[in-house]
């Protein structure tokens, strides 16, 4: 066997070494960690349910509802439902708190704010927002939910620090006020809400870039917004987006009619899908890149740039742009590629766009880390309250995991203090679990959970 392998084991053996104090006065960390959160809900009686709320995030039951939760933590079912689908306590007092420590505690100046669309699978048409439409983890069109999340990408952490609630076009003001939305929600579309969260969010937390998925690259308009407003963004796009190459060699002219009759042929390179494009590559175009470090190895990509001109929405956009093609090689043979448009100088190195392009897909670990380590999914609140309430406790309780993860990595100095300490707290859950991802999840919901995200992770760093 390749000695590689053996002493690969032995670090990953190394790194699942728990020292037998890593869980003293966790329940103590845990309330100081939730007061500075908790200070903003107006009783002691909110802050008591917020406290055992994001407990029964943290802890071993099956589904992370009210009613498992009121259950594991012996409450009052009724009294804990009402706390989080019916009582209108502002949430984004806590979202500001979070933002404010996220900046604190792992901002970095060239961060990566990283905007991306998740769907939750729902019966019936009572849900606030629910609706026919793709649901990803599905991977079909099906009755769902769709919450638009703003993460936070460093070069060593990933959290979520914001979402926003779609509402689709044929929901109507009766349908809203039914479900409890304040007067002002009306449709956004997916970008515009994006907008709002960057408006709201982008100057409290030190940022280079902003990326998304190819849903959020693919509209002309976005981009431009986000250069409009000095953001300099690195954007998926899908691959039949047409490009022009404006590093290409010109076509010479060519003669295709006999005397004065001529016709001179085409004096500019023409517009190709970006799939295309590549498969026109030579191979030594591509240059190899270690983006990070992680579990199983270092990530390694293939890179390519180009200067080009993009035509979207069957017009030309007009603005020269940076192409940026990233592809890893599949197991079983063969690439997975990735295209992204963006307005970075055309002298950035490519290892720094291969890293913002990374970054893209890191959000999708933060999400699947709140949906099997802090019931980001397990929701069963009709209400547009429940459902915003719901999502800001569980990306506290992910933080809390962020932080003490960061607490346990060996050599990491001054993480070992309560995160935010300070305010009015309450005293914890009398029993708080920390549970390994996914362990009691079973049947067709773990089978979802495997065809939508893969092996699980670890509260280790991917």
């Amino acid at each position: 066997m390749d000695r590689r392998f053996p002493l690969r084991l032995e670090q990953l053996l190394a790194d699942c070494d728990v020292p037998d104090d890593a869980f003293d006065d966790l329940t103590q960390r845990l309330q100081d960690f939730a007061r500075p959160f908790l200070a903003s809900l107006p009783s002691p009686e909110s802050r008591d349910h917020g406290h055992t709320y994001i407990s029964g995030l943290l802890s071993d039951v099956a589904r992370k509802n009210t009613e498992s939760i009121a259950y594991r933590h012996d409450k009052d079912r009724q009294v804990l439902q009402r706390f989080l689908g019916y009582t209108t306590w502002d949430h984004v007092p806590l979202l500001d708190e979070l933002t404010r420590q996220v900046a604190a505690e792992i901002g970095e100046a060239d961060a990566v704010l990283v905007f991306d669309p998740s769907a939750f699978a729902k019966r019936g048409s009572e849900s606030v927002g629910v609706q026919r439409q793709w649901c990803g983890r599905l991977g079909k069109t099906e009755n769902c939910q769709v919450g638009v999340y703003m993460g936070y990408v460093t070069r060593t952490e990933q959290v979520l620090v914001d979402e926003r609630l779609y509402v689709p076009k044929e929901w109507t003001r009766r349908r809203l006020t039914k479900c409890g939305a304040p007067k002002e929600v009306t449709h956004q579309t997916r970008h515009e809400l994006a907008l709002a969260m960057l408006a709201e969010r982008g100057a409290k937390l030190p940022h280079g870039w902003i990326a998304g998925d190819d849903e959020m690259g693919r509209p002309a308009w976005f981009r431009e917004k986000l250069s409009e407003l000095g953001e300099r963004y690195l954007l998926a796009v899908p691959s039949n987006t047409t490009v022009r190459d404006l590093e290409a060699t010109v076509p010479p002219q060519t003669r295709t009619g006999p005397g004065r009759g001529e016709h001179r042929g085409p004096r500019t390179v023409p517009f190709v899908p970006v799939r295309a494009w590549c498969e026109s590559l030579a191979a030594n175009a591509w240059t190899r890149i270690e983006v990070r470090a992680a579990d199983k190895g270092p990530i390694v990509v293939e890179a390519v740039q180009r200067r080009v001109e993009a035509k979207s929405e069957r017009r030309v956009t007009g603005r020269e742009e940076l192409l940026v093609v990233t592809r890893q090689a599949l197991a079983g043979g063969g690439w997975k590629y990735d295209y992204h448009l963006s307005n970075a100088a055309a002298e950035t190195p490519l290892e720094e766009l291969a890293r913002v392009a990374n970054a893209e897909h890191r959000i999708e670990q933060c999400l699947q880390r709140g949906k099997s380590e802090a019931g980001l999914a397990d929701y069963q609140t009709r209400s547009w309250w429940g459902w915003h309430h719901h999502q800001t406790l569980s990306m506290l309780a992910v933080w809390f995991l962020v932080q003490e993860t960061r607490r346990g990595k060996k050599g990491d100095a001054g993480v070992d203090g309560p995160a935010g300490a300070g305010g009015v707290g309450v005293d914890p859950a009398p029993r708080m679990w920390l549970r390994s991802a996914g362990a009691d999840r079973g049947g067709k919901e773990a089978a979802i959970e495997t065809q939508r995200a893969g092996a699980v992770l670890s509260l280790q760093e991917a």
